[in-house]
Parts: structure tokens; sequence; C-alpha cells
């Protein structure tokens, strides 16, 4: 069953509810309303025939003194103990006949339903002791058939079914309006689904108009999702681009040198060697590029972090000690106190301080400093070199993808143009971020924030 359907059968199924409801309410409220002002009216005859004809015990009930209290189809009675009938008016002798007389105390009042050839009616009675000197001598008994409730009654039934009736179809249209106006947005979603699943080509939900509810937020939601499926294709394809084209001349080289070897063979040593060589240096150069291709992608697709409490001071003085054995450079830890606690996955915060220190030897030759410091909101990681230096314009790009700034040098270095975009992605990830600053001919500050909140949300 469609969804449409569903919203059309179940508003209308509790508009009918309410509606049935409210009718026997409204129903069941008039009817007693209607009786009770019956029995007022009623009483209020009986109290002024009571008084108008001073009844006592030697006095006779007069039928000329009666007969203008009676009223369309009625009787009334006298009523003396062991419920006997001492005097009688009625215009209504079928009625009358029908409602046994009753001796009462006190003033009550009662409706009947009496079986006739034509039908069913009501009748109400009142009885009321007629009192003298304090005694209760007789009772008088008013009867008289509700001919106008029983009309209103037909009406108000009359009315309440043609108005639930008439309440049901509208239910019926407003449920498939309803029904309509929630599904467009899911039917658009859907068809929109439908044509990306055929052509394979994200698309977004074209919002005609602004409702500011929940459904336009689906929407909404939906066509940021489709935005960032579409950014990240466009990152894959400029990745492989990028990628194409990175391998594309070491594999140049490879191929030149390895048919300059079939040419003419290794009978020149020297030149078989040079050629030797230089494929090895490119088939390396690839290998390295490939491990950063899988380091870029880890980052770019990981989101969980196996975070652990770690001395930042020792990490880094591992790191340096590392590096300056295997570089031969004087690398100089600087730290604001002996311990410096931070929660960080210690793998992957190495990697992106091991970037920025290798850049640092790469583009400079004098010593490197590496401060670490602690403020208000983070900790920072500062490397800083006294090299070549970036310059201004440059700077804006060098987290792209294969981006070098010496693109000659970094040949010769071996760099690949993916370090600081895999630590700008570490750094995402622990809610961090990287900032560069450099002075062309001075030297580069690369800085690693590690956010305090994160930290105490981890721990």
């Amino acid at each position: 069953m469609k969804i449409t359907t569903k919203i059309n059968i179940m508003t209308t199924a509790w508009i009918l509810c309410v509606l049935v409801a409210v009718n026997v309410v409204v129903f069941f409220s008039f009817m007693k309303v209607t009786v009770n002002m019956e029995d007022q009216e009623l009483y209020q005859r009986a109290n002024t025939l009571i008084k108008e004809m001073k009844l006592d015990q030697s006095t006779n009930l007069v039928k000329d003194q009666v007969i203008p209290y009676l009223a369309g189809q009625s009787f009334i009675r006298i009523v003396e103990p062991g419920s006997k009938i001492t005097h009688e008016v009625t215009n209504a002798k079928l009625i009358s006949a029908k409602v046994k007389p009753k001796f009462v105390q006190k003033k009550v009042a009662e409706r009947k339903t009496i079986h006739q050839k034509n039908g069913e009616e009501e009748i109400l009675v009142i009885r009321v002791p007629i009192r003298s000197d304090g005694k209760i001598l007789r009772s008088l008994e008013i009867g008289e058939k509700l001919s106008g409730l029983e009309l209103a009654k037909d009406v108000l039934l009359s009315i309440q079914i043609s108005s639930t009736v008439l309440g049901a179809l509208l239910a019926m249209l407003g449920g498939r309006w309803l029904s309509n106006l929630i599904m467009r947005p899911i039917s658009n979603m859907i068809n929109t689904m439908e044509d990306i699943e055929q052509s394979g080509i994200p698309k977004k939900i074209v919002i005609q108009h602004e409702t500011r509810d929940e459904l336009q937020k689906m929407a909404v939601t939906f066509n940021r999702m489709i935005g960032r499926l579409e950014e990240n294709l466009e990152k894959q394809k400029q990745f492989i681009s990028d990628a194409s084209h990175e391998l594309k001349t070491p594999l140049t080289v490879i191929k030149s040198f390895a048919d300059h070897l079939l040419r003419r063979g290794i009978r020149n040593e020297a030149d078989a060697l040079d050629a030797i060589e230089t494929i090895h240096s490119e088939a390396t150069r690839i290998q390295k590029m490939t491990e950063r291709f899988l380091d870029l992608a880890a980052t770019e697709s990981a989101t969980l972090l196996e975070t652990k409490s770690l001395d930042l001071v020792v990490l880094c003085g591992n790191i340096s000690k590392q590096l300056q054995s295997a570089y031969k450079r004087d690398i100089h830890l600087h730290f604001a106190a002996p311990s410096i606690m931070v929660t960080a996955d210690e793998l992957k915060l190495k990697q992106a301080i091991i970037i920025l220190i290798d850049n640092a030897i790469k583009y400079s030759t004098d010593k490197i400093d590496v401060f670490l410091n602690v403020n208000e909101q983070n900790t920072v990681i500062k490397v800083k070199d006294y090299g070549i230096g970036i310059p201004e314009y440059e700077i804006k790009n060098i987290f792209e993808r294969f981006y070098r700034v010496d693109k000659a040098r970094s040949r010769e270095t071996g760099g690949t143009g993916l370090g600081l975009a895999i630590a700008k992605n570490i750094m995402k990830q622990h809610h961090g971020e990287v900032k560069i600053s450099s002075k062309e001919g001075v030297g580069t500050e690369a800085e690693l924030f590690l956010p305090k909140s994160e930290r105490k949300e981890n721990e």
C-alpha cells in the first residue's frame, strides 16, 4: 500500500472518529438540556396550578379550572395515597392509558417511551406532592407528549449524519491533498535517485517553495549530501589526473632508459650502470609516491582515531633524535613545560610532525627548531626552519595535492607534493588545523594546533 493511501485512510478514519465522538456528545447534551427545560416548564405549570387552585382536603378538582393548563397532547391527574386517581383531565387518552398513576412524596420527573401503531413516542411525566398544613395529601401528575423534542431529535440526527458524511468526504479530499503535499519532495527525491541510478551522475532536488519544514530540511540535506558527493567525485577525478601526471614522468624515464638498454645492451658498462641507476631511482620515486597515495587516501577516508593520552615532549624528542640521526641535521626541541599531555592518535600525530620536520630538512640547510607551547585553547607544535622560504602568493596553494613551490628542487629531494595535504587531513580528524607562515629567503614556520576541548571530550 502506498504511503499516500495510508495517510489518506488514517486521516479520514481519525477525523471520522472525532466527528462521531463530538456528535455523540452533542446529541446527548442536547437531549439532556432540552428535557431539563421541559421538566422545568412542567414543574412551573404544576406549581402555578397548585397555587391558583388552592387545593386542600375538601377541594374538588374542577374540570373547567384544569383544562387551560393542558398543552398539546397531555393529561393532568390528582393522585391520592395508594396511587388512586381522584381526578383526571386529558386530551390524549391513549397516552394517559399507557402511563400508570403513582403517588409521590417528593417531586420527580420521568421520561417514558410508549409504543403505538404509528411508532414510538416520548412522554415526559412530572409528579409534584400537594401539601396542606404541612402534610402531603395528594400528588399532582402532569404528562405531556414531547413532540417538539422528537422533531428536534430527528432534525439533529439528520444534521449530524449529513455533517459526518460531508466531513468524511472533506477528510478524504484533505487527506489526499495533505499526502500529496507531504510526498511531493519525497517523490522528487525518489525520481532524482532513480535518475542518478540510471545515469550515474549526481543530481540535486529542485526546491520550488520555501516551506521551512522538515520536508524542506530533508531536501536541503539531500542536496548537501549530493554536493559533497559531487565534490568528492571531482576530487577523485583530480586526484586520478594528478596521480597519472605524476606517475607519467618517472614511467617515461624508466621506459626510455629500458629501451636504451634494449637497443645498446650493456656493452658500455658505465652507460648501462647509469641507466640502471636512473631506473632504480625513478622506481624508488614511484614506490614512495604510491606510499604517499595510500597515506593520503587513509587520512581522507578514515574518521576513527585510536586516541590515547601521550606526552608530547617525549614524542617530539624521539622524533627529533630519529631524524637527526638519519639526516645528520641539527634539530632543537624547545618546550614550555617538562611534560605536555595531549589526547591524540599517536601514529597519525607523529606522521604529521614528521611531515613538517621533513619539509624543513628538504628546504633548508641550517638548524631546525621545534617549539611546544600551550595556550588557552590549543596545544601548539611549531616547526621553524631558516631556509629558502615560500613566496607569499604561493602559501594559499601549498595544501593542494601534488603542489610544489620549487618543482626542480622537489624532484631532487624526492618530494611528491602530498605531505601537507596529508598533515591537513590528520589535523582535521583531530578537529585541529595546520598553519603555515613564511618569508622568502628567511624561513618558514609550520604550526599544528590541537584543541584542548577535543582532548577533554576524548578523555
